[in-house]
């Protein structure tokens, strides 16, 4: 049953900024704010003193210098962030029976049936006290009977802090709470419910369960749950080598540049689609060439949590530089994304735009309505066709009925789908590759 389950949500508090702290004590008790420092920046994240402020997250820096014009600004380097967040999965990794890590610097921990031997709270403590000795990072947590009550309960125990809430304290808990501090509960969901007059969790509850899904859909339904303090979902085993890859094996062999770039460029813009599509980020990116004599090579490189296009193309592009020493015709290059965990961009630690990453998030929704190739970058895009003029003749899909429509029956199937194609090509499928794609 739920009420018997033991589950420990552990959360980093303000880590970024934290890490910071770590490296410079001066910045203790101060303004301080990661990214944001242009601009045009975004805040990645801010420390408890700059919160007071009403800074948050994903808040334009502009705003943030006007709501705190003594705020320290600090570029931030995700690289040290990422490299702490996983020295702190491997101590928790070492002590516990089964984790999920659910992003850069939080972690859900299964204890169910291990209070026997000793007290979860006890145990949850002890990890805690080891995490903040080792690390010297301040670090939070709750424990309750499911994932989202114990989520719920990490936060209301910021900063510093440790909270658990059994079964028979559940409802006393959450009805007083505000309902945005249910995970899920975005801005225009809390919006749409507050105009309902739906403020507090307890009358959430009291709203009927049809009316719910009218409103909101199968998310109502869900938000209704975890207001109910109801939450099945499980702690998924961390497997820090899941990855998710693609690789061209070309007709005939090639050595040429710009064409083996714009492939690379065309795979990684692919994998960074379906990462933000799974809401993940990686952590480690591996180029694979293949000679024409069938020696194979790989190159890696971890990096710092992302999905961002730009910094993974131009990774993507320095490896393939590295590991393509030999002179000699490929058949092969292949891109793979590893260490994937969940999680959202820090956009603020990247140096660009809020109105670039706007951008990615259209791209992304065009994309899942009209297709993966609706839209790709120019450089994989094979040139238009053009009349002995040298203009560009303009696409005509009528004309493509009618030649689709006039196929022979005794055509070839392949020549068949090679007329059948859509309008947007790769330029990895007009140059006579053949791609797969892999998921570990």
């Amino acid at each position: 049953m739920e009420k018997e389950r033991q589950i420990i949500h552990m959360d980093q508090d303000a880590f970024f900024v934290s890490v910071e702290i770590r490296k410079n004590p001066r910045l203790t008790g101060k303004p301080v704010i990661i990214g944001g420092g242009g601009d045009r920046g975004v805040v990645a994240s801010c420390s408890y003193e700059a919160r007071k402020y009403g800074i948050h997250s994903a808040m334009p820096g502009r705003t943030a210098k006007l709501l705190c014009p003594q705020a320290i600004f600090l570029k931030g380097d995700m690289e040290e962030y990422s490299k702490a967040s996983h020295e702190i999965t491997e101590i928790i990794a070492d002590k516990v029976p089964l984790f999920e890590k659910a992003s850069i610097d939080e972690h859900y921990i299964d204890m169910t049936g291990m209070d026997r031997f000793f007290g979860c709270m006890k145990f949850a403590s002890e990890l805690r006290q080891t995490i903040i000795k080792e690390m010297q990072l301040p670090i939070s947590f709750g424990l309750s009977i499911n994932k989202t009550v114990a989520k719920i309960a990490t936060n209301e125990s910021k900063p510093g802090g440790e909270l658990q809430v059994t079964y028979p304290e559940l409802r006393p808990f959450l009805d007083p709470l505000a309902i945005h501090k249910i995970p899920g509960i975005g801005h225009a969901t809390y919006k749409k419910l507050s105009e309902m007059g739906v403020r507090e969790i307890l009358t959430l509850t009291q709203i009927p369960q049809q009316l719910m899904f009218k409103i909101l859909g199968q998310h109502g339904l869900s938000l209704w749950q975890k207001a109910n303090g109801i939450d099945l979902a499980p702690v998924v085993p961390y497997r820090e080598r899941k990855s998710i890859g693609t690789q061209a094996t070309f007709e005939s062999d090639t050595m040429d540049m710009a064409k083996l770039k714009a492939i690379i460029t065309g795979m990684v813009t692919g994998l960074t689609f379906q990462l933000r599509n799974q809401k993940k980020l990686t952590a480690c990116i591996t180029v694979t060439v293949r000679y024409t004599n069938f020696e194979t090579v790989t190159q890696q490189e971890r990096i710092p949590y992302t999905s961002l296009d730009s910094f993974l193309i131009s990774k993507a592009h320095n490896l393939f530089e590295k590991v393509y020493s030999k002179r000699m015709l490929l058949r092969l290059v292949g891109v793979k994304l590893s260490h994937l965990v969940s999680g959202y961009e820090q956009i603020g630690l990247y140096n660009i735009a809020e109105e670039e990453y706007n951008l990615y998030q259209a791209m992304d929704k065009v994309r899942n309505h009209y297709g993966a190739e609706a839209v790709v970058k120019a450089c994989i895009v094979t040139q238009p066709p053009r009349d002995e003029k040298g203009k560009i003749i303009k696409y005509n899909p009528r004309k493509k009925k009618m030649l689709i429509e006039n196929i022979s029956e005794e055509e070839p199937k392949e020549e068949q789908e090679v007329r059948k194609r859509s309008k947007i090509r790769s330029f990895m499928s007009e140059k006579g590759t053949t791609g797969t794609k892999s998921y570990d």
